[in-house]
């Protein structure tokens, strides 16, 4: 378990960034983080999906353009009115995953990415604990995590991101056997966990980007998946392939409400 630290606080951190960017187009490529995964768990359109943590929207449009019924909910008002500008029709609104206004049971998936490791100790727990008390008895969840590892330690470097008790909490990085633990202890049933990639850490230097990602757009990315150059890509398939455990950037779980 390792702990990173900004100037900013979490609210701060996301606030600022949702707000310097355009609310996301529909995600459209299906075999990249998240809606690969994703698409694991959804399976119907008469299941009611829930996007914890739905930021600028490339989940939640894709599902809802595809008309399934996703309810996106973020913590940051600026995010969500961004989404419902562009599409009114849209089921989103203000909310935190700490105190959910849904009923018991009310969701058959709920997605989570990016959002548990905004928090540590008991907001952790209450994160956890929230989703699985809006999930049916057999809902499945789809949630990923930072992993604590070689790429995350050399991604934080290069960000320069220090521990400090003068900083305000950024994120929590946990090992996949810490991860898949608290969500046993919370009452899930582990299905799989995947080491992914999300953006790897080769993206961050323009050389190794592809053609068209060279000049970094973050909406694109989003919306595309973090491309790299043929270069880049044949490195990064090396690192993942013999050493899974320490190149990918977050540990992806699937797991069912017992």
């Amino acid at each position: 378990m390792r702990k990173t630290f900004r100037d900013k606080n979490n609210f701060e951190y996301w606030d600022e960034r949702w707000a310097s960017l355009e609310a996301d187009e529909p995600m459209k490529n299906i075999h990249s983080y998240p809606l690969k995964y994703a698409n694991l768990v959804v399976q119907n359109k008469d299941q009611k999906i829930l996007e914890a943590g739905c930021g600028i929207g490339r989940i939640l449009r894709y599902y809802h353009n595809n008309g399934y019924k996703i309810t996106g909910v973020d913590f940051i008002e600026n995010a969500i009115n961004k989404l419902k500008k562009i599409d009114p029709t849209l089921d989103v609104q203000k909310g935190n995953i700490l105190d959910l206004e849904f009923e018991n049971k009310y969701f058959d998936v709920v997605l989570a990415f990016g959002l548990y490791h905004n928090f540590h100790s008991e907001k952790l727990h209450k994160s956890i604990s929230e989703t699985f008390r809006v999930l049916k008895r057999g809902g499945k969840l789809c949630a990923s995590f930072r992993a604590d590892n070689i790429q995350e330690l050399i991604i934080d470097w290069i960000r320069k991101d220090k521990n400090s008790r003068h900083k305000e909490f950024h994120k929590l990085n946990l090992t996949k056997k810490e991860f898949t633990k608290i969500f046993e202890d919370h009452g899930f049933e582990i299905k799989n966990v995947f080491n992914v990639q999300n953006m790897p850490f080769l993206y961050k230097f323009k050389f190794f980007r592809s053609k068209k990602h060279k000049k970094f757009d973050e909406n694109k990315a989003r919306q595309e998946g973090y491309k790299l150059s043929f270069i880049g890509q044949l490195i990064q398939d090396f690192l993942i392939k013999f050493f899974p455990e320490s190149f990918c950037n977050i540990y992806l779980l699937i797991a069912v409400k017992k």
